[in-house]
């Protein structure tokens, strides 16, 4: 089986949302981004660091329990960091707008 390599984040988005598509793994991954962009948020405005050192657990906390339990897949974020991360803010983005559902058809 050969390996895909991606070169752009507009490749690789496609591949990434076939690796989410269980609808708890989705809401988990929602939850964690949502937190993640909070806990940012909260830790710049009061100047409280230990939010921002809590963010990789946040985000990968969800998203992995996800993937190990519910997709039964390995997060792409080990092959594919940098696109893996900004997928998870298009995907939360698109859930929030109603552009993806959370229940994949």
């Amino acid at each position: 089986m050969t390996e895909q390599k991606f070169k752009t984040l507009k490749e690789f988005y496609p591949y990434y949302l076939t690796e989410h598509t269980n609808l708890t793994s989705r809401v988990l991954h929602f939850i964690g981004t949502g937190l993640v962009i909070l806990s940012v948020f909260t830790g710049i405005l009061f100047h409280e660091w230990r939010f921002i050192l809590a963010t990789p657990f946040l985000g990968y906390g969800f998203a992995w329990i996800g993937h190990f339990f519910f997709e039964k897949n390995k997060p792409s974020t080990f092959k594919y960091p940098m696109f893996s991360l900004a997928s998870d803010f298009l995907l939360f983005w698109e859930l929030l707008t109603g552009n993806q559902d959370f229940k994949v058809k």
